[in-house]
């Protein structure tokens, strides 16, 4: 297994109960898995545990062998630099930095800039002709390409993939996500995906649902 995630308890300071209560699903390498749930259910809570944001109560996380628990905050930050990437509902790119550059940002923190596989990305995701533009010259799902091109342009490991077209309509986010399936395919990265919509979910590999702190 790439992520191993066993028996994880969350709670928040001041919550009167568990986000998560014993969460336990693992993900195979270059494998994509598509996780369903109502709001506040604790989807972003378990990504973002995955991807050593935040810390949990109690279980383990595993990647790729490492628990996450055994980690400190450099770390974490190296594991998020060099195996892990993330995509957001909010796109998050860097205002002052053209798409070429935001494209190839992530790469270069981890030292694996790759110019044939970054070309690549560019002219698969649509985005050759806009690479001198700046994020506030394009639409949301052009936005959305380059975030995806920007994580996996290190070729990470595991794509971490919070609502992904959550801001999209939905040719856009048929679009996105078909783009973003053949990538990650094409990577071998596996791909971990909190959704709420039951059409993206069951394009994955395989779809789960969390309800009232668990996985079903």
């Amino acid at each position: 297994m790439l992520l191993e995630i066993d028996t994880v308890t969350k709670t928040y300071p001041g919550a009167a109960r568990p986000v998560l209560r014993g969460v336990s699903l693992g993900l195979a390498a270059g494998e994509t898995l598509a996780l369903t749930g109502e709001s506040g259910s604790g989807k972003s809570t378990l990504l973002h545990l995955a991807s050593a944001l935040d810390s949990f109560d109690s279980g383990e996380i595993r990647l790729e062998g490492t628990a996450l628990s055994g980690l400190d905050d450099t770390g974490r930050a190296r594991l998020r630099r060099e195996r892990v990437a993330l995509v957001f509902q909010q796109f998050n790119l860097i205002p002052s930095l053209s798409v070429a550059q935001n494209l190839a940002f992530h790469a270069r923190l981890a030292g694996r800039l790759d110019r044939d596989w970054l070309a690549e990305l560019t002219e698969r995701l649509g985005l050759a002709e806009l690479t001198a533009r700046y994020p506030e010259q394009l639409s949301g799902g052009q936005q959305q390409r380059v975030a995806i091109g920007r994580a996996l342009a290190a070729r990470p490991a595991l794509l971490l993939a919070d609502e992904p077209t959550g801001n999209l309509d939905e040719t856009a986010s048929a679009a996105v996500m078909d783009l973003m399936l053949d990538l990650v395919r094409a990577s071998g990265t596996a791909l971990f995906l909190v959704t709420h919509s039951q059409a993206v979910a069951a394009r994955a590999d395989r779809h789960l649902h969390l309800a009232a702190g668990r996985v079903a």
